[in-house]
């Protein structure tokens, strides 16, 4: 009953996203850590021990001994941050005033720059993100192609999406393959604009 606390606690404490876990393990996508960490599933054997490794943590008592609660009254370290229901351009992250609820990140996380959440509106991309989760963004202009983003585009309110850089221009790419990709060249970004506003680090999912 421990294990899913614990993986959560552990990889927060270290201040590593689901994301990180997932390229570390294997994964292609961070879902599979969010259901361990949801208790909606288990790590094999085999991944468990890597995870360990990874956490810092003997495996054993990963599984049996109720790590969270003991580590947590000797340390606690987390930093609250706010969940956003709309992002819009011209207004300043600090600035907006649609704060739906908070979450909790790790000291370590939140050394490395400024965050926010933000809750996923639609189904654009599903399976993997769906309607109503939150996720946790890390507030930079540019990111890496395969990464997800948060952008703004037209200065409409702020869309999740997979970025994919190409010579002359980006796309903002949804996991559900009903929705057609949105490519700006490099005149669009300009004149629309699209304006990445920061990066998906961690899914918060909601079930």
């Amino acid at each position: 009953m421990y294990l899913s606390e614990n993986i959560r606690y552990l990889r927060t404490k270290k201040g590593l996203s689901q994301e990180f876990i997932a390229e570390k393990l294997g994964y292609k996508s961070f879902t599979t850590i969010q259901k361990w960490e949801s208790g909606v599933s288990e790590p094999p054997v085999k991944k468990l021990k890597e995870l360990s490794i990874l956490l810092g943590a003997d495996m054993d008592d990963m599984n049996n001994i109720d790590l969270s609660k003991n580590i947590q009254k000797k340390e606690k370290a987390s930093i609250t941050i706010k969940v956003l229901g709309c992002v819009a351009a011209g207004i300043p992250i600090d600035a907006i005033e649609d704060i739906i609820d908070t979450e909790e990140i790790s000291e370590d996380m939140a050394s490395t720059g400024e965050f926010f959440g933000l809750k996923i509106k639609g189904d654009s991309m599903e399976p993997r993100i769906c309607d109503g989760d939150v996720v946790i963004v890390r507030q930079q202009n540019d990111a890496d192609s395969g990464d997800i983003v948060i952008a703004l585009v037209n200065g409409d309110d702020a869309t999740c999406k997979r970025l994919t850089k190409y010579t002359g221009g980006i796309g903002l790419i949804s996991l559900n393959s009903k929705y057609e990709p949105m490519m700006f060249s490099e005149e669009d970004i300009k004149d629309k604009p699209v304006k990445i506003i920061g990066k998906v680090v961690e899914l918060r999912g909601k079930l």
